[in-house]
């Protein structure tokens, strides 16, 4: 499933297609994908203009004219491919190549730009929806979700505040969409040794006994900031089924320090990367540097 990242980096290319532009028609080649569409959903976005497009977690948010958020959603496989006269291109890609049979485009957004927006999902694992703005919070997508990891609320004392007198291993805390909203296994790996920090040490072990944050967690909260960020310039990570807008590689994965690099050198201290099982998501990690 795409992480964080390649959510964004998907936002940011459908951005430039779609922001300002009106919907002329939208045009379903099937009755659902995950899940049925909602009532009347090409109706409803005919002729709406668009707005600003935004990330919550991994949902991607496209503001419409009417008071209302089209939320799209990717699942394990979808992607959306932007044609014009000229070109076709994908943002964001993993190192797999990505599916291109056509009968597996879904859903086709025609736009006053002359483009078309075209979302493929061999899986059928994505969905979409639309939510009025004013109750977005409180729908039950969204409603209960973590704070944002590139947001201003994560720092070590949000850290320490979350998770303390937790005994739940570090990695399984940090992958708790209640806790942390969007943040998936590829960087919860890379985080934690960048951090220095045991995958398998105590998710409270982070915070002081008065709730305040230990160095461990402002180390942290700079670890998690640092790798979404590196990630997401560099175009998403490349892995499996994701695709940019654009059609271009991701190139994030070259850089991995931990992640899939069981039996390998530990890049920091030499090391041998491991590999363990922790709530059923593999976790890589250097046992000799990660305390």
């Amino acid at each position: 499933m795409p992480e964080l990242p390649e959510v964004e980096t998907v936002r940011r290319g459908l951005e430039a297609a779609m922001r300002g532009a009106r919907i002329v028609n939208v045009e379903l080649r099937r009755r659902d994908l995950r899940f049925p569409f909602p009532k009347n959903f090409a109706a409803r976005l005919a002729g709406r203009k668009v707005g600003n497009l935004w990330r919550r977690a991994k949902y991607i948010l496209v503001e419409l004219d009417d008071g209302h958020i089209l939320v799209l959603h990717l699942g394990m496989s979808g992607s959306f491919r932007i044609e014009d006269k000229k070109q076709a291109r994908t943002p964001g890609s993993f190192y797999h190549a990505h599916a291109k049979d056509i009968a597996h485009d879904h859903v086709v957004f025609r736009l006053s730009t002359g483009q078309r927006v075209i979302y493929n999902d061999p899986r059928r694992f994505g969905f979409m929806n639309i939510v009025e703005t004013d109750k977005l919070d409180a729908d039950p997508l969204f409603r209960g979700v973590g704070i944002e990891p590139l947001g201003n609320e994560l720092n070590g004392a949000s850290l320490a505040r979350l998770f303390a007198g937790k005994t739940a291993p570090l990695k399984t805390a940090l992958g708790d969409q209640r806790l942390i909203a969007g943040l998936g296994n590829i960087y919860v790996n890379e985080a934690l040794h960048r951090a220095g920090l045991s995958p398998r040490r105590a998710a409270g072990s982070i915070a002081r006994k008065d709730g305040a944050a230990t160095e461990r967690a402002e180390r942290l909260a700079r670890a998690i900031r640092e790798v979404l960020e590196e990630a997401i310039a560099a175009g998403g990570s490349s892995l499996r089924d994701h695709r940019q807008t654009n059609g271009e590689l991701g190139y994030f994965q070259h850089k991995f320090r931990v992640y899939d690099r069981e039996g390998q050198a530990c890049p920091r201290c030499g090391g041998i990367v491991r590999r363990i099982v922790q709530a059923g998501r593999a976790t890589f990690f250097c046992g000799k540097c990660q305390k």
